[in-house]
């Protein structure tokens, strides 16, 4: 379930930055209420999946899948332009994030899910 929630949080950032855009710095009503909608529903998800999910990990999910969907938006919906550079800096996050998800502390069994508190 965590996981679920996990993925509802990254849609929800997702219709969030998009409405950002939209919004053409808090101009606009309607996307302005949406931001604010969407960008707290994520938030309250990304905090139900820390219950199960490490820090890390999930943060390293978030922003990896976030980044690259929001590229991908970018170009596709508001018509942005890319390069080689953006798309190397890309690949070299997500490369971070595979790396974090396979040998990072979440994965060697002896983390503890407490804080420092």
């Amino acid at each position: 379930m965590s996981y679920l929630y996990l993925a509802l949080s990254i849609s929800l950032e997702l219709i969030g930055t998009s409405l950002l855009k939209a919004s053409e710095g808090f101009t606009k009503l309607f996307p302005t209420l949406g931001v604010v909608i969407a960008f707290i529903s994520c938030f309250f998800f990304l905090s139900l999946s820390l219950k199960t999910i490490p820090l890390n990990t999930a943060y390293a999910i978030w922003s990896g899948i976030g980044i690259v969907a929001t590229v991908i938006i970018s170009v596709s919906i508001w018509k942005e332009k890319i390069n080689l550079a953006s798309i190397v800096g890309i690949t070299f996050i997500l490369v971070g994030v595979v790396i974090l998800n396979l040998f990072g502390p979440g994965q060697s069994g002896a983390s503890s899910t407490k804080g420092p508190l």
